[in-house]
């Protein structure tokens, strides 16, 4: 038998060997491992280096971007602070005492000597900066919480499954986040009215701080609080800290104007009264068809007194031509002289209306296709309808076919006249849709002081008292005070007409009825007004 020897790789190892092999394969492993956790770890330490770096660059742009931002923003307070610290580090804090004492005494004697331009020239920016920083910075938010006008935050708990032993684990509710409560960006605060814009957070609209405007005043511890939208984004909560209406406005001064010619008055900005800001108030009676609503003895003569004051010499020189329809008899009957036509009886208000649609379609022929806007000359004058108590022919004539032809010929005028140079001014006690079924052709409105809350809504439309119209609050020694809404207005405008007594009522009679101070300015003679066809028949006077 021949046997052969077996070759190293047949023979098994041994335990020690194996053991052997083992440990210097661990030991390779370990080195290995070692070796990469070290340059792992110096990864991980440069990473975390550079984030540092990273996070400390970020913060530190973050914060220089939001300091610039803020000094830009607070200019005004940044200025000062820089310049008090430069003053006391180069001076010493006695001469800025002292400094500071002889500004304010300058300041003083200034606001002694010159109000008004105290006022414009530092009293307003003083004011705001103390406005802003010790009244609403600290007390808005407040403010804002407590009538409803943040953005909670409406997400609930989490709950997290936790599998395989289907535990639940709940975790903490975060905490509402910064930007959910309106931001201050400016306040600007004038001799009565306070300004604050604020920036709306996502959830917000201007119709939810229209509704909230009374709940804000009472929250200031003011009388009115108005809202004005800026941007969609954007509101000003506007404060009114004094009233600037609770004095009498005087009349304009005919005397004055003797020498005026009428080509020199403008009919689109004429002085009526004053404005809840302290600034004469100018409106437009130029096509701008008008309804005045108010309870007796709101001030509704005022309201028409004023305008025709301020106009008298376009009214002496024939550039304008005023007509009077006075179911009572008594409010433009005491001033009839003014009034190129002049009706009382609702026969007499409908031939008058007549004459006037008929006027309107004769100019209508003669301009068609020449212009678009018919010039105010003494040829073709503008012609204004005082009408007193429009609701007694449009609702309370017995004869409905009289009615509703006074009613089809105010809604010709105010639908047609405005380019033509016809302007309707109706006012009304009872401004419901029943009593003046035209109201809504009337483009500009104006509420005096009126009983009820529903009547704010009546003569100014929709949410007008949610947006500040609270002509129901108007005290009765108010007279001529009321609320100005629609065309050229988009907030309800607090307003206050001149008072004009008896005795200027006369006056402006004589004063149109004089001769004009050129002959060639002279407007032809006016004939009493006569209707020369007959009406239907009348129902009886109103």
């Amino acid at each position: 038998m021949i046997t052969t020897a077996a070759s190293p790789a047949d023979v098994p190892l041994s335990v020690n060997q194996i053991l052997a092999v083992g440990g210097a394969l661990v030991a390779v492993a370990v080195y290995v491992l070692y070796k990469v956790g070290h340059y792992l770890v110096k990864v991980v330490e440069a990473l975390a280096t550079a984030a540092v770096v990273f996070l400390a660059l970020w913060f530190a742009a973050k914060g220089l971007v939001l300091a610039a931002a803020w000094t830009v923003r607070h200019w005004r307070t940044t200025t000062t602070v820089t310049a008090v610290s430069a003053w006391c580090w180069w001076w010493g804090w006695p001469s800025l005492l002292v400094t500071l004492t002889a500004v304010a005494a300058a300041l003083g004697v200034w606001r002694v000597a010159s109000l008004p331009s105290f006022d414009r020239g530092a009293g307003r920016h003083l004011r705001s900066w103390w406005q802003r920083w010790l009244v609403y910075a600290p007390r808005m938010p407040r403010w804002l919480r407590s009538v409803g006008l943040t953005v909670p935050d409406r997400a609930g708990a989490t709950v997290i499954q936790v599998n395989p032993l289907r535990r639940t684990a709940t975790a903490p509710r975060e905490r509402p986040r910064r930007d959910q409560l309106p931001r201050i960006l400016s306040v600007r605060s004038g001799p009565s009215w306070d300004e604050v814009k604020v920036r709306l957070v996502p959830g917000q609209t201007p119709e939810d701080f229209d509704t909230a405007a009374r709940a804000l005043a009472v929250a200031r511890g003011v009388n009115r609080c108005q809202v004005r939208e800026l941007a969609p984004n954007v509101v000003s909560i506007d404060y009114q800290r004094r009233n600037l209406l609770d004095v009498v406005v005087t009349a304009p001064d005919l005397d004055a104007m003797a020498g005026l010619s009428g080509d020199a008055i403008d009919l689109d900005r004429v002085l009526s009264g004053a404005t809840e800001y302290g600034t004469p108030w100018r409106q437009s009676v130029r096509g701008s068809h008008t309804l005045i609503g108010g309870a007796t003895g709101a001030g509704k003569g005022s309201l028409m007194w004023a305008p025709l004051l301020s106009i008298a010499p376009a009214i002496r020189d024939g550039l304008v031509r005023v007509n009077g329809i006075d179911p009572k008899g008594m409010e433009l009957a005491y001033g009839r002289d003014v009034f190129h036509r002049y009706a009382v009886t609702s026969k007499d208000a409908l031939a008058l209306l007549d004459d006037l649609v008929e006027q309107m379609e004769t100019r209508k022929r003669a301009h068609a296709g020449t212009t678009r806007l018919v010039p105010i000359t003494r040829d073709t004058p503008l012609e204004i309808v005082e009408f007193d108590e429009i609701g007694a022919l449009l609702r309370y004539v017995g004869d409905r076919k009289t009615r509703e032809a006074i009613t089809e010929r105010i809604a010709l005028l105010t639908t047609q006249g405005r380019a033509l140079g016809f302007t309707v001014r109706g006012y009304v006690q009872e401004p419901s849709k029943d009593t003046v079924p035209v109201r809504e052709l009337f483009p500009r409105r104006i509420c005096l002081r009126v009983a009820t809350k529903s009547h704010v809504g009546m003569v100014l439309g929709d949410n007008a008292y949610e947006r500040g119209a609270w002509a129901n609050r108007i005290g009765e020694s108010e007279a001529g005070v009321g609320y100005l809404f629609g065309e050229g207005v988009r907030e309800p405008l607090r307003v206050r007409a001149a008072w004009v007594p008896d005795d200027a009522i006369k006056a402006l009679e004589r004063f149109v009825t004089a001769p004009s101070p050129d002959p060639a300015r002279r407007p032809a003679p006016v004939l009493p007004f006569r209707p020369e066809t007959p009406a239907l028949p009348a129902g009886g006077a109103a």
